[in-house]
């Protein structure tokens, strides 16, 4: 910071002057720039992932090149649910700018962000002929509504409407939870219809 300091006609000016220039390397923890009650730091806390990886093994071949981890496959996609971006392409650009949502993928600054191309290929393409996919994402989403990280009236478990009201009923104390999301999407909805949209109506595949 430099400070500029000018006498115009006896008065004492202090002016400071933001330095922009840009260092080479930066030193600290995204644990540490996330807060305790941040709604992804609470998900992470409450929520399982565990069994994830074991009901999708029957849908990985045996060879090959190893593809993306499934569980970070969801949790990008729920971030995109809870906060309401229905751009694939819109949602991996976040990603690469938001602290909080690279500590809750575990995806460190040196590590490479999913092609928005992978959520289309994997949601069309791998579980297609199945709804596992969409099971696993309502098991999470679920999860969420039942400690009172979500709340709205548009969740559908099993294509049946259920109220998520974090509001009226929630594990979580209130005043540990910094904010809850607003559901505006079904889970079928977000995974295969409006939340595959770009803006314009193009698909983001």
């Amino acid at each position: 910071m430099l400070s500029l300091i000018l006498i115009l006609g006896g008065l004492l000016i202090m002016m400071g002057q933001h330095d922009r220039s840009e260092a080479l390397f930066y030193c600290f923890r995204l644990e540490d720039q996330v807060p305790e009650n941040h709604l992804l730091r609470l998900i992470d806390k409450h929520i399982s992932f565990e069994f994830v990886r074991e009901q999708l093994k029957d849908s990985y071949s045996e060879t090959g090149r190893p593809s993306i981890d499934p569980e970070l496959l969801l949790r990008i996609l729920l971030i995109g649910y809870l906060y309401g971006i229905t751009s694939e392409r819109k949602l991996v650009e976040e990603l690469r700018m938001h602290l909080a949502w690279r500590w809750f993928t575990g995806l460190g600054f040196d590590q490479e962000i999913p092609h928005h191309s992978t959520f289309s290929k994997n949601r069309h393409g791998r579980f297609h002929e199945s709804n596992v996919f969409e099971q696993l994402f309502e098991q999470i989403v679920c999860q969420c509504v039942d400690v009172g990280l979500v709340q709205g009236k548009h969740l559908s478990v099993d294509g049946s409407f259920v109220e998520a009201n974090a509001a009226k009923q929630s594990r979580i104390p209130r005043e540990q939870l910094g904010e809850a999301a607003q559901v505006h999407h079904t889970v079928r909805q977000y995974l295969y219809g409006s939340g595959t949209a770009e803006p314009g109506g193009r698909t983001g595949a």
